[in-house]
This record gives C-alpha cells, sequence and structure tokens, in this order.
C-alpha cells in the first residue's frame, strides 16, 4: 500500500472558498475525483487558503488527484466569481507516508487539527469540510441517497455530470465524506477513540494552538469565578439556573476571560460536551 500526503501552499492574499456554498461545492468535487480516478482517500481538510489530503494510491495518482480537483475549482470559481486561474500557479507538495513510527497516524492527526490550529473551532469535530466529524461518530448525518435523487438534481448537486455510486449519500447540499472516506480504516488504525485523542492532543498543530493561547488558568480558579459571572451577568445563583443563550455566553465567558478550552469548559461548568460543543458551535 502507497499513502501520499498532499498539501497545497497557502494563498497570501486570496482565498479558495469565500462562503458555504464554495465549501460545498469543493467537498462535492472531492467526492466526484474518488468516483473518477478510485483513489481511495484517508482523511482530509478543505481551509480556507489551502487543502490537505492523505490519499491511498501512487505518487502519479496523488498528482492527478490533486490537480483535477484544482482545475475543477479554479473553473467552478471562475464561473462564479470571473476569476482566471485561480490555483494555477498554487504549489503542490507530495509526501510518502510510510506505515513505521505511527507515520500515518500522525499524518492524519496533524490535517483534523488544522481548523482547530486556524481557531475556528474547538475541535475537529466541529468543522464540516473535510473529516472532522467522520471517524468515531456514532451520530452521523443519515443523508440522502445518491440512488433516490434525480439525475438533475445530481448534475445540481455535483456541478458535475459524474455519476456516482448510489448508496453514497448527501445533506445539505454536498456528499457526506463517510460516504466515500475509508472510515473503518481509519479508526481500526487508531483503534480507540482515546488514542485517536492522544495523536490530536499531540499534534504539531496542537502545539500551536496551546502556544497561541498562552497561560491557562487551573480549574479550581474557573470554578469559583463562575458563580460571579453567573450572578453579575445573568442575576442567577449557578449555572443550573441558565436558560440556553445564557450558558452560550458563559461558555464564551470563559473562553475570553480564561482561555479555557472546550475540555475545560465542561469540566468547569458541569455542562457536557455534546452540549457545550453545540452551544459555542452555533454562537
Amino acid at each position: 500500500m502507497n499513502y501520499h500526503f498532499v498539501s497545497t501552499s497557502h494563498l497570501e492574499t486570496r482565498i479558495w472558498f469565500k462562503d458555504d456554498e464554495d465549501f460545498k461545492a469543493g467537498m462535492n468535487f472531492v467526492a466526484v475525483l474518488v468516483a473518477l480516478t478510485g483513489v481511495r482517500v484517508i482523511s482530509f481538510i478543505l481551509m480556507s487558503n489551502h487543502v490537505h489530503f492523505l490519499l491511498e494510491c501512487s505518487r502519479k495518482e496523488a498528482e492527478d488527484f490533486i490537480n483535477r480537483f484544482k482545475k475543477q475549482y479554479s473553473f467552478y470559481y471562475y464561473r462564479k466569481y470571473g476569476e482566471k486561474e485561480l490555483l494555477r500557479r498554487n504549489k503542490v507538495d507530495i509526501q510518502a507516508v510510510g506505515l513505521y513510527s505511527e507515520s500515518l497516524e500522525k499524518v492524519i492527526a496533524y490535517i483534523q487539527m488544522n481548523c482547530v490550529a486556524a481557531k475556528i473551532c474547538l475541535h475537529p469535530t466541529g468543522y464540516r469540510w473535510g473529516t472532522g466529524n467522520v471517524f468515531f461518530n456514532g451520530n452521523r448525518p443519515a443523508g440522502t441517497r445518491i440512488g433516490d435523487m434525480s439525475i438533475r438534481s445530481q448534475r445540481r448537486l455535483l456541478h458535475s455530470t459524474v455519476r456516482l455510486p448510489e448508496t453514497w449519500r448527501a445533506e445539505d447540499g454536498y456528499v457526506l465524506p463517510d460516504s466515500y472516506v475509508c472510515v473503518d480504516y481509519v479508526e481500526s488504525l487508531f483503534r480507540n477513540p482515546s488514542r485517536m485523542s492522544y495523536f490530536l492532543n499531540t499534534s504539531s498543530k496542537a502545539k500551536l494552538v496551546r502556544e497561541a493561547n498562552g497561560p491557562s488558568f487551573r480549574d479550581q480558579i474557573i470554578v469559583g469565578a463562575i458563580s460571579d459571572i453567573c450572578l453579575s451577568l445573568f442575576k442567577k445563583q449557578n449555572v443550573e439556573s441558565l436558560q440556553m443563550e445564557e450558558k452560550r455566553e458563559l461558555l464564551r465567558q470563559l473562553q475570553r476571560r480564561f482561555g479555557a478550552d472546550l475540555n475545560q469548559v465542561c469540566r468547569v461548568s458541569g455542562i457536557g460536551y455534546t452540549e457545550a460543543a453545540k452551544l459555542l458551535d452555533s454562537y
């Protein structure tokens, strides 16, 4: 098996994706290329000014995959914004990834943590444009089977005439990545969610997050401040008395005042991880 880590250079003065519709188009072009080429996607992420892929294929196939992706997206971009050759000079780096020293796990963690390092979300699961919410997730959206969509609907969705496998699924305007990403393989590679969390938290991207956040506060200090925040902001005695919007603001205040990450916020507030993530992601 051959694995390649594919990255594009960061655009300095422009971005690939200006809105959600652009991201959805990018997601669908990934699905189209998987259907066309048969390349196995292990993990990927679409960031505003660059992309990363971990692919199982030869180097030539990896180069062809990213070049076709850039070409298709550039054509879409031109039709929407009238700007030619957005990505023609955008450089590509392709590195072979071995099966030793947990190399695959490290690359996957690096890819997944890009959105966190960019301070877009608190955890990869909060980022839709890639595989951040795919692995070890028992609540992935069901979506609509491609086979249940009309040909016209498929073409409108994909910006392409390529036919996808009928069992693949789409929701909210894009093909769900777990339809074509090697989910079972990645989960078997990490073995369990805790081991994946370890690699996410020890990746080089996680290190950047820690360095950028500056000094942290002990749980006890934040716990002692929560009652004062509840009283001064909401005129209430404790977290249990807060309404949803008040809880959201409390979590934001804990992040802003103390630099607390999502895990610490949950610990000190008593709000569950899933609820806290939803509150913050919907802000």
